[in-house]
């Protein structure tokens, strides 16, 4: 089980990041939630910890969006506290520590992983 991340503690583990990435995961564009072909196991990003809190059963549904932006947006603000961002783990790059974030839907009849780049500038509380 990866350990809970706090806020700040998210912030913490990207902080010296490159913007742009590194040699290593420059390939990796998810400015907003982009689908990838399956969980993140890779050897491409390190796992860092979670922002589902496992004492809560059920996390909240509720989203915050900036005007003019919506669920999948690349400017929508990245609020640790609110859907999806409190069911995602958090992933980065063991060379340049960019940070991504990886939530995974599941409905019906799919299963859908998706990865978005780790904006310290979006991120709110």
């Amino acid at each position: 089980m990866h350990r809970l991340l706090s806020p700040a503690a998210l912030m913490a583990a990207v902080s010296a990041a490159s913007p742009t990435g590194c040699v290593h995961c420059r390939g990796l564009h998810a400015c907003g939630w982009e689908s990838v072909t399956g969980p993140i196991s890779m050897p491409l990003l390190e796992p860092v910890g979670t922002l589902r809190d496992p004492a809560i059963e059920e996390p909240t549904l509720e989203e915050r969006h900036a005007p003019g932006t919506h669920y999948w947006h690349a400017r929508a603000p990245i609020v640790p506290t609110l859907f999806p961002y409190n069911r995602c783990t958090v992933w980065r790059c063991p060379q340049c520590h960019r940070g991504f974030l990886q939530y995974t839907e599941a409905g019906g009849y799919y299963v859908d992983h998706r990865l978005r780049e780790l904006d310290p500038m979006l991120l709110e509380s």
